[in-house]
C-alpha cells in the first residue's frame, strides 16, 4: 500500500511538471497573440495569387537573370533572381485555400501557377538556346538530384512563409524564404535540359521544382489550421474529404523518390567512409602509401591505389578477408601498385600538368586581353582627335578670325626629373594665327577647344603663320 501512495504521487508530480512545462512552451511559443487581422491576411495572400501585367514581367526578368547566374555559375546573382521571384503567391495560395476550404481560390491558384510554371519554362529554354554559353555549372547540377533534405528545406521554408504573412513583424523572413526554397533556379535547369536535349537534367530540375511546390503548400496548409483560419462552412464534407486525400496521395507520393535518392546518397557517404577506415587501418602502414581509392557499387569492388611497397598476395587477401569487419560484406578488394601504381600516377601527373598548362594559357590570354582593350582605347583616341580635327578647325576659324589652322595630337608628358606628371594622355592643341591673339582670347580659346575636344588635360599652343 505505501509503494502504491509513493506511485500516486510521483505520477502527481510528473503530470504537475508536464502542465507546468506545457504552459511555459505555450507561453513563448504561442503565435495567436501576434495573429495579423484574418481577412486582411486572406486578401493579401490571395492578391498574390495571379499573373498578369507587370508581375508577369517580372516573372520573365527573374527567370533571365536565373538562367544567366546559373549560365556564369554565380551565385549571388542567382539570388537576385530568387529574391525578386514571385513565384511564391500561387504556391502559398493553393495551401490557404485547402486550410480554410476556399476552392475557387484553389482553382485560381491552380491556373496561375501552371501559367507562371509554363512561361518560366519557356523562357528558360528560348535563352538557353541563344547562349552561346551551353556547359552545365556547379550551380545548374545541383538542382537535377533532388533528395529528402530538399523536402525538409521546403517544409520548413513553407512554415515560416506563412507564419511570417499571417503575423506582425514580418522583417525579412519572406526574402529569407524565397532564397532557401529556391523556386527560380530548378525551373531554369528545366529549361537547360530541354534546350540541350538532356531529359534527366529536365526531369530532376522539374521534380526539385515539383517538392518545392508540394512541402511549401503543405506547410502553408498546416499553418493556417494551426492559426485557426476559420473554413468557409459551404463546402460539402465529402469534397472536403476528397480533396485531403488527394494531399495526402500527393505528399506521400512526392516523398518517395527524394526518399530513395537520399538513401543512396547517405549510403554511397557510409560506404565512403567505412572504405576509408578499412584502408588507413588495414592497407596503409609503414613502407606502403595509399595515394587513392573509389568504391563501385556496381561491381561490389573497392579499388585501392597504393605506392611504395608492395603488398604480398597472402597479405591483400587477408586485408580482404576483414572488409566484413568494416561493413562492406560481398565487396571485393583490389590493391593497384607496383607499375600499374605508376601508371595510374603517370596519368594523374600528365593530367595535373595538361590543367596547369591550361590554366597557363588562361593566364596568358587573359593578359593578352587586358594590353589589347588598352591598346584598342590608345587607338581610338587618336581616331577620334583625327576625326574631329577639320571641323575644330573651321569652327575655331568663325568664332576667332585670327585662326588660320588647328593640329590635335596626343602625348605623355613629364616633368625635367623625368617624372610623370600624369598616366592620363594629354591632348596637344597647336593653333597657327594671322596674328597674335590678345591674352582673354587665348583664355577663351583655350576653353572652349577643352570642352569642344572633350579630354581632361590639355595643353594650348599658339604658333604664328607661316609666310
Amino acid at each position: 500500500m505505501e509503494d502504491k501512495g509513493q506511485l500516486r504521487q510521483l505520477l502527481t508530480l510528473l503530470k504537475h511538471v508536464w502542465a507546468t512545462l506545457c504552459a511555459i512552451l505555450k507561453r513563448y511559443f504561442n503565435a495567436m497573440p501576434d495573429k495579423e487581422d484574418e481577412a486582411e491576411t486572406v486578401r493579401a495572400i490571395s492578391a498574390g495569387v495571379s499573373f498578369h501585367g507587370a508581375s508577369l514581367w517580372v516573372l520573365v526578368f527573374a527567370i533571365l537573370i536565373a538562367s544567366l547566374g546559373l549560365n556564369v555559375n554565380s551565385t549571388a546573382v542567382i539570388i537576385g533572381a530568387m529574391l525578386i521571384s514571385p513565384l511564391m503567391g500561387p504556391i502559398i495560395g493553393m495551401g490557404l485555400a485547402v486550410g480554410i476550404n476556399d476552392f475557387d481560390l484553389l482553382k485560381r491558384s491552380l491556373k496561375n501557377y501552371a501559367v507562371a510554371t509554363v512561361i518560366s519554362v519557356i523562357t528558360a529554354t528560348a535563352y538557353f538556346l541563344l547562349t552561346p554559353l551551353d556547359l552545365a555549372q556547379s550551380e545548374l547540377l545541383a538542382r537535377t538530384a533532388p533528395t529528402l533534405y530538399d523536402v525538409l528545406i521546403a517544409l520548413c521554408g513553407g512554415a515560416a512563409g506563412i507564419v511570417a504573412l499571417a503575423t506582425r513583424g514580418k522583417g525579412n523572413v519572406l526574402p529569407g524564404v524565397a532564397i532557401a526554397t529556391a523556386l527560380m533556379p530548378p525551373l531554369c535547369t528545366a529549361g537547360f535540359g530541354i534546350a540541350t536535349g538532356n531529359v534527366l537534367y529536365f526531369l530532376g530540375a522539374f521534380y526539385l521544382f515539383f517538392i518545392n511546390t508540394v512541402f511549401i503548400a503543405l506547410a502553408t496548409f498546416i499553418g493556417v489550421r494551426m492559426l485557426r483560419f476559420s473554413p468557409h462552412k459551404f463546402v460539402d464534407g465529402r469534397r472536403r474529404t476528397e480533396v485531403r486525400r488527394y494531399i495526402v496521395i500527393i505528399v506521400v507520393a512526392t516523398m518517395i523518390p527524394a526518399g530513395v535518392m537520399t538513401w543512396n546518397i547517405v549510403r554511397g557517404d557510409i560506404l565512403k567512409a567505412a572504405a576509408g577506415r578499412f584502408v588507413s587501418e588495414q592497407i596503409d602502414s609503414d613502407g606502403t602509401r595509399v595515394v587513392s581509392f573509389d568504391v563501385d557499387r556496381d561491381s561490389l569492388t573497392l579499388r585501392v591505389v597504393a605506392v611504395g611497397r608492395e603488398l604480398s598476395d597472402s597479405a591483400i587477401a587477408r586485408a580482404g578477408r576483414r572488409l566484413a569487419d568494416y561493413k562492406l560484406r560481398g565487396y571485393s578488394l583490389r590493391v593497384i601498385q607496383g607499375t600499374e601504381s605508376d601508371s595510374v600516377m603517370m596519368l594523374g601527373d600528365r593530367l595535373a600538368s595538361m590543367r596547369a598548362t591550361s590554366e597557363n594559357y588562361s593566364a596568358m590570354l587573359r593578359d593578352n586581353a587586358v594590353k589589347m582593350a588598352a591598346l584598342q582605347t590608345r587607338l581610338d583616341a587618336y581616331d577620334r582627335l583625327e576625326a574631329v580635327v577639320p571641323d575644330v578647325a573651321r569652327e575655331a576659324a568663325t568664332l576667332f578670325p585670327a585662326v588660320e589652322s588647328v593640329s590635335l595630337s596626343l602625348a605623355a608628358e613629364a616633368a625635367a626629373d623625368t617624372t610623370l606628371v600624369s598616366h592620363v594622355p594629354t591632348a596637344i592643341v597647336t593653333v597657327r594665327s594671322g596674328s597674335a591673339l590678345p591674352a582673354t582670347d587665348r583664355s577663351r580659346l583655350s576653353a572652349w577647344l577643352a570642352r569642344r575636344v572633350g579630354v581632361d588635360t590639355l595643353r594650348f599652343v599658339t604658333v604664328p603663320a607661316t609666310r
